[in-house]
């Protein structure tokens, strides 16, 4: 498991849907304590996660549901 090339990545960009960036990084902050730069490429919106190792498999987990529970309240029409 420790030689699996998917355990060397500390950092990704994840594409969002359309969405207001700044309201999401607002709220991720806000209501989950959770800091994360989002920001966009081109008129694509993006997450950029970074794991060190001092993150948790828990900050990973609520990174994702904090995601999921606040990205369909800020999609662009």
């Amino acid at each position: 498991m420790a030689d699996d090339p998917r355990w060397f990545a500390q950092m990704a960009t994840l594409p969002l849907p359309a969405c207001d960036g700044a309201l999401l990084k607002k709220r991720l902050y806000d209501e989950y304590r959770v800091e994360i730069p989002v920001g966009a490429w081109g008129d694509i919106p993006c997450l950029r996660v970074s794991v060190q190792g001092y993150n948790t498999r828990s900050d990973i987990e609520r990174l994702i549901h904090a995601v999921h529970e606040l990205l369909p309240g800020i999609l662009s029409a």
